[in-house]
């Protein structure tokens, strides 16, 4: 006789547990759905006050967001850049505030139809903007992120489930606490920007796998968590990839210029993905222009490290070009003009951000040609690659991939589009 209670025992044995961190994040989108529903018809001026009262509730309690932060850096280990990443002063609560409400006094990107045209049977076709629905934000560090985040996703409609890092967690919970007061405020509901209730990286996991109620997923930070999102994740991705940038001093650089960009674009804050990390000097001039470069960013505290070249100039130790620093180091390499410094970016950049510098117009446009950067500059510092620098107010990153946006990605980038189809009463043959 077959003992039924032990093949029962046997079953609930090898059944699968219930892993709470997908329990929580399914609650979660479920309420960040219902809640994206009701912001997408919500109109632009609730939208826009939502974020005036974030904007003030993120003055108000400055000292809170500060004390939490207090304790985030109290227990942080890392290295001074992204010490630096982390830490909130009182000015940096008050730029906060003012990004918010910078990305408030933007058009709206829901407003206008895209494109009309009207067929020769007489319908009249629209491409209209809307939300993408819900974004999953995973970021590490910079607890700021999480405030440029919520307003951009809120202004284009979108509701955000927010996941920072463990070093940041305490200033995080307290800026979105006044997130939440600006919702509240406006007559929104709160699960329109939600943070994740927990630090452990199963919560991550869950964000990742999470195909039907997360429609985007978003990283921002270090190589090795944008890798991993983009190798596990089941959801679409928008990719910020490492920032490995450079200079290029063309022959025909102002001297003084390339010292002021140059030292701007390296030192200005070493821990942003917008940093120089590699200079390219044209060899025509730089046995004039590079000891002198160098003893700039040695006066600023910065090391620099060359190839073969560079190092027959001025002594220093070999470069590392595939390497982001995020530090005051700076890898320095010799080339023969254009094709030379099209040719390193090409083999060592990440499509991030390449600036050159140069009195010549041509050269310029060519070498904004030639890269395949998501943004190219000519003639001024890569640090500018920033959503606020743009007019976007803040970035909830920099796109660095082919489809969708490139560079900082702002509320109209976080947008996609439908047709309207107007007739009057057309039947096709």
């Amino acid at each position: 006789m077959v003992d039924l209670r032990a093949g029962q025992a046997q079953f609930w044995r090898m059944d699968t547990p219930i892993d709470p961190h997908a329990t929580a994040l399914r609650s979660a989108a479920e309420a960040a759905r219902a809640a994206a529903r009701t912001l997408g018809g919500a109109s632009a001026d609730q939208r826009n006050d939502a974020l005036h009262y974030a904007a003030a509730a993120i003055r108000r309690n400055g000292a809170a967001i500060l004390a939490g932060n207090e304790r985030d850096v109290a227990a942080f280990t890392g290295t001074a850049a992204f010490r630096d990443r982390l830490l909130l002063t009182p000015p940096r609560v008050e730029a906060m505030a003012a990004g918010v409400e910078t990305v408030a006094s933007l058009p709206d990107p829901l407003g206008a139809p895209l494109a009309e045209w009207t067929r020769p049977n007489g319908l009249v076709i629209r491409r209209v903007p809307q939300p993408i629905g819900v974004i999953g934000m995973i970021y590490e560090s910079r607890p700021n992120v999480g405030a440029d985040a919520a307003a951009i996703c809120l202004k284009s409609g979108n509701a955000v489930i927010l996941r920072g890092g463990s070093e940041s967690q305490h200033s995080a919970r307290a800026i979105n606490a006044a997130i939440s007061e600006g919702l509240r405020g406006a007559g929104l509901p709160d699960s329109c920007a939600q943070i994740a209730p927990t630090t452990d990286r199963g919560f991550v996991a869950a964000m990742l796998t999470a195909s039907g109620l997360i429609d985007l997923i978003i990283p921002r930070g270090g190589k090795s968590l944008v890798e991993r999102v983009q190798r596990e994740a089941r959801v679409p991705v928008l990719a910020h990839a490492e920032g490995l940038n450079h200079t290029y001093m063309h022959a025909e650089a102002d001297f003084g210029m390339a010292r002021a960009v140059l030292a701007n674009a390296k030192m200005r804050r070493t821990g942003v993905c917008g940093a120089t990390e590699t200079l390219l000097i044209d060899a025509a001039i730089a046995p004039e222009l590079l000891p002198v470069l160098v003893a700039d960013l040695a006066a600023l505290g910065c090391e620099c490290r060359g190839d073969a070249r560079a190092c027959a100039i001025v002594p220093m130790a070999e470069a590392a070009f595939d390497t982001e620093w995020l530090d005051a180091i700076l890898s320095v390499g010799v080339v023969d003009g254009l094709a030379g410094a099209l040719a390193h970016i090409a083999l060592h950049g990440s499509s991030h951000t390449d600036a050159i510098v140069t009195g010549n117009a041509e050269v310029a446009a060519r070498f904004l040609a030639g890269i395949d950067s998501a943004v190219g500059l000519w003639n001024a510092s890569t640090q500018f690659c920033d959503g606020g620098e743009f007019g976007f107010g803040a970035e909830i990153g920099i796109a660095t991939g082919r489809i969708h946006a490139r560079g900082p990605v702002g509320p109209a980038q976080l947008t996609t589009f439908r047709y309207h189809v107007l007739g009057t009463g057309q039947v096709r043959p």
